[in-house]
């Protein structure tokens, strides 16, 4: 049966259905609405790119839970500083 679970997909949906709720209990849980967190994506990628080259389409902002405290995780792939020879 394991088998045909996983041909049709049936474990894949149940595992993104959990993701979906998870998301949706922290965004109940901290009262950020995902407008928001957007927002404050776009306000982090603002002021970390005045500084250093960023890749802002691969930023990830999320809330992580740890038993009762919650955390704000950036992902922030940094692009390669080509550097430049004296001529």
């Amino acid at each position: 049966m394991d088998f045909f679970d996983r041909l049709v997909g049936k474990k894949k949906s149940a595992k993104s259905a959990k993701e979906r709720l998870q998301l949706v209990l922290i965004h109940d849980r901290t009262d950020l609405t995902p407008a928001v967190l957007e927002a404050m994506k776009d306000d982090i990628i603002a002021a970390i790119s005045k500084h250093i080259d960023i890749d802002p389409d691969k930023v990830n902002i999320d809330v992580e839970h740890d038993g009762r405290a919650q955390r704000l995780v950036a992902d922030i792939p940094l692009r390669v500083a080509t550097r430049r020879r004296a001529s």
